[in-house]
């Protein structure tokens, strides 16, 4: 039984220095942020691959792999290109469309736990908490 338990904590750290060291790609890193929030169009593609709505891009199927692993560990295995795209589409979509956030809160972050610390960053900013 000793050597049972032995093996299961050995197996459990393993698996978490392995998780902790899981990097995703960059092969998506040089996406314009900025056109995908200013496009309709561009937007509602990731919402609605993420959602299961539509067809996904190459570049929206990797961030739907990727997404619950990633908010689960916050972003450990994000590159800071990437932690910072995903701050700025969040932001965009918690502070002006609402409803989307909503539905893919509820499918990626039921607990909240996204918008908790986006609101906690934003009223250390000095930004507005609605």
């Amino acid at each position: 039984m000793k050597h049972l338990v032995v093996a299961l904590i050995t197996a459990l750290s393993f698996s978490v220095v392995l998780a902790e060291d899981v990097q995703y790609t960059t092969k998506y890193d040089n996406i314009d942020v900025d056109a995908v929030i200013n496009s309709e169009r561009l937007l509602n593609g990731y919402v609605g691959c993420l959602l299961d709505r539509t067809p996904c891009t190459p570049d929206a199927a990797e961030l739907k792999k990727n997404l619950p692993d990633a908010l689960e560990h916050d972003c450990a295995g994000c590159s800071e290109m990437q932690k910072n795209a995903a701050d700025k589409i969040s932001h965009h979509l918690i502070d002006n469309k609402p409803d989307d956030w909503r539905l893919l809160e509820d499918k990626y972050d039921p607990t909240g736990a996204y918008r908790r610390r986006y609101l906690e960053n934003k009223s250390h900013e000095g930004g507005r908490l609605d």
